[in-house]
């Protein structure tokens, strides 16, 4: 909280006290003007449902895109060097991953039997042979 002589300002536009009299504070001592609360609220207004939040109708659902094993290896190709048996066991997991997720999104009828089996990869090694950077 501020002292009574300590001037406060915006956390959102930077204004003080002396330019937005009125401000509110929240309990860790950021401060939002009356401006930018109304600016918020404007924001906000298009996906507003009954009681003021955001529903989850208001956003529209956009389709899942599954990258193909090659796509992931040639990204860690980008940032790893060496080690292409590992980038491909984990392009192949990821991309499983992903499909799962896709899979479960979707919700379709028909998908009931189409079934991905959840799995795991364990990295072994020595300290520094990359295994965080993996």
């Amino acid at each position: 909280m501020a002292e009574k002589g300590e001037d406060v300002f915006c956390s959102f536009c930077g204004r003080s006290r002396s330019e937005a009299p009125q401000m509110i504070s929240s309990p860790s001592g950021v401060f939002i003007c009356a401006t930018c609360v109304e600016l918020c609220g404007e924001m906000l207004g298009d996906g507003e449902g009954e009681d003021g939040f955001l529903t989850p109708e208001s956003h529209e659902h956009v389709p899942l895109k599954v990258p193909t094993p090659q796509d992931i290896k040639k990204k860690l190709d980008e940032y790893v060097v060496g080690q292409d048996a590992v980038k491909r066991v984990l392009a192949v997991a990821v991309h499983n991953h992903y499909k799962r997720l896709k899979i479960k999104d979707e919700d379709v009828a028909g998908n009931e039997e189409v079934e991905i089996e959840k799995s795991n990869v364990m990295l072994i090694g020595p300290t520094g042979c990359g295994k965080t950077l993996l």
